[in-house]
């Protein structure tokens, strides 16, 4: 299957008082229609800018884009004019962001927010989108979708507001569906119902998602493939259940072993921890960013970044300690 979305070399800093921070570096993935790539890492790896590189929304200055290809379906982002990329955003691709509450318009009801897009991108008039607007809240499990269309965000609870902003993601349908963190702050019963929500609407329309998050039990459950993400750069990437059940990466055998009810501990024993910290990105880095931090590390992982390499069984590696294992 060809792929819907192409990312290739996708590069981003931010000048900053102490310096120029690259927080990507040769970010590459593909992603096919229908099909869904978990992004996972530290806080700090660089998620959620390459969310915002992908929509071209990394706030300039301070930040900028510096390399990469970005291709959705037949069109290059990159190069398009600010003008034809807004026809993009919310129409072809569209986000999820963090936080709905920051995210929605408070002095807007959730109806003429939901309905700004489709007037945009499809033309409605303001009672075919606001009745289009309905239907979409309705699909999201809101009940009553008629009347509350016509409410304030202040007046539903977190996981109603999350709700809201998947149905003006999937208001015009898009190719695209970036999920940054879609359940963070909700409790667990309202996580495994937008969880849900996300993957029937998927199967019903054929939107490719990209599922940004910490939670690997959620990658488990929703994603394809799983991509790792340490210090700006993708260092382990394949089929979630090949990368979940044998982890080649340092790093993702680190991930895993963290993670709660996946790590391998007695009953009652604390949580495992990566020791160290995740480096400032300032510095400049002559090998692989995870070798201070690594219990395998050897010599040459200071002085240089291996080549990638790509395994038979699709996996790609960003380590030294596989780079005999496969065609860098």
């Amino acid at each position: 299957m060809s792929a819907l979305l192409e990312v290739t070399d996708l590069g981003v800093e931010f000048q900053t008082r102490s310096g120029v921070a690259r927080v990507l570096e040769g970010v590459s993935f593909s992603l096919e229609r229908g099909r869904t790539l978990g992004l996972v890492g530290e806080s700090g790896c660089g998620k959620s800018i390459t969310a915002l590189a992908l929509m071209r929304l990394v706030p300039q200055p301070p930040g900028r884009i510096t390399s990469g290809r970005v291709v959705l379906g037949d069109r290059e982002l990159m190069g398009l004019p600010e003008k034809a990329m807004r026809s993009i955003r919310g129409d072809r691709m569209s986000m999820i962001f963090q936080e709905p509450m920051t995210s929605l318009n408070p002095a807007f009801t959730v109806g003429d927010q939901i309905a700004e897009s489709l007037r945009l991108h499809q033309g409605l008039s303001r009672r075919a989108a606001l009745a289009r607007a309905a239907e979409m809240l309705d699909a999201v499990g809101i009940p009553s979708a008629a009347s509350r269309v016509h409410e304030y965000p202040h007046q539903f609870s977190g996981g109603m507001r999350q709700r809201v902003m998947i149905a003006m993601a999937l208001a015009c349908r898009p190719d695209v569906l970036i999920a940054d963190e879609p359940t963070t702050a909700l409790d667990v019963t309202v996580q495994a119902q937008i969880f849900d929500l996300i993957a029937d609407l998927r199967e019903k329309t054929g939107t490719a998602v990209i599922l940004i998050t910490h939670d690997m039990g959620a990658i488990a459950e929703m994603a394809d493939r799983v991509a790792v993400m340490y210090a700006g750069r993708i260092v382990e990437e394949g089929a979630v259940d090949e990368v979940l059940s044998a982890p080649l990466h340092p790093y993702t055998q680190g991930l895993i072993a963290c993670a709660p009810g996946r790590r391998a501990t007695a009953p009652g024993e604390a949580l495992r921890e990566i020791p160290g910290t995740v480096p400032s990105l300032l510095e400049r880095r002559g090998g692989c960013a995870f070798a201070p931090r690594c219990a395998q590390a050897m010599p040459r992982c200071s002085e240089s970044l291996p080549a990638e390499t790509r395994l038979d069984d699709g996996r790609r590696v960003l380590c030294w300690l596989h780079a005999q294992e496969g065609q860098a």
